[in-house]
């Protein structure tokens, strides 16, 4: 039997010591029932959704979730939601965490901690048919954009309507709050809106999905902290999860789930509380 060197022991002892830390660190209801209870809403791949052959939810956040829990020493249960009442359910303790892609803004922070793990942005596209119309972004000035209302990016569109269609006497930007991203894909593809607005991590999943049918319009117009919601009043949690998270982007877990869904340009050392103003 080969003979553990100083170094690699000191390491693998470091890294035991670390994890049954974080184990033991966590909420007392969370250590007696052996799991985390996690909310998803499963319609926003390459994310969170159901494998249509299986019915088996998939995605990134799903990797990373049971990720996560593994490296605590815990099972993970999915529970699935809208994203409005992800939140609602944190408040009153129906789920531990959420794990939807998340945005982590100032106005979220308000009323829960992120553990924020990566980045993403709002990225504006048209149907490809309409591509040459539509070049930049400055060519929707006096369109009609629609983008999920449950998100900030409706606010963000009108913001940057304000100061680069109307402030150089443009007309605005017409902003459609829709249902969700499948809403305004959907409405987009009738021809009742003219561009959408959606996550910049998730489209190159719907170009590969529906071949010729979308066109990015420009860059993403911010760069934001993705993270996962978790109650204020669970500080232990909160830590456990940020440290299973480190250790999982130091051991390269997180890097070959990012890959598995070509999602390696979104990275963020995970940290907590990291939206912009």
């Amino acid at each position: 039997m080969k003979k553990l060197t100083a170094l690699p022991l000191a390491l693998a002892c470091a890294g035991l010591f670390a994890a049954s830390a974080s184990a033991a660190d966590l909420p007392a209801h969370i250590q007696q029932s052996g799991k985390l209870v996690v909310a998803t809403q499963p319609n926003y791949p390459p994310i969170a959704y159901k494998d249509l052959a299986t019915g088996q939810y998939t995605g990134l956040d799903i990797d990373m979730g049971t990720a996560i829990a593994k490296q605590l020493g815990l099972k993970i249960e999915w529970q699935e939601t809208s994203f409005v009442q992800a939140f609602s359910s944190l408040a009153t303790g129906r789920v531990d965490m959420a794990m939807i892609g998340i945005t982590d803004t100032k106005e979220r922070e308000k009323t829960v901690d992120f553990v924020d793990y990566m980045q993403s942005g709002p990225q504006f596209f048209t149907q490809q048919a309409n591509a040459a119309k539509y070049p930049n972004i400055e060519a929707l000035c006096g369109a009609k954009v629609g983008a999920s209302r449950s998100t900030n990016w409706p606010g963000q569109i009108a913001a940057w309507s304000k100061t680069h269609c109307e402030a150089h006497g443009k007309p605005a930007i017409v902003v459609t709050g829709t249902e969700g991203s499948v809403d305004a894909r959907t409405q987009l593809k009738s021809g009742r809106i003219d561009a959408a607005v959606q996550g910049s991590e998730s489209l190159p999943y719907f170009q590969k999905l529906e071949p010729n049918t979308y066109a990015l319009i420009g860059a993403p117009i911010a760069t934001e902290p993705t993270g996962i919601p978790i109650s204020k009043t669970q500080p232990k949690l909160r830590d456990a999860v940020l440290q299973a998270l480190k250790t999982l982007q130091s051991n390269g877990t997180y890097d070959k789930i990012l890959a598995k869904y070509g999602l390696q340009s979104t990275t963020l050392p995970a940290a907590v509380n990291q939206a912009k103003d």
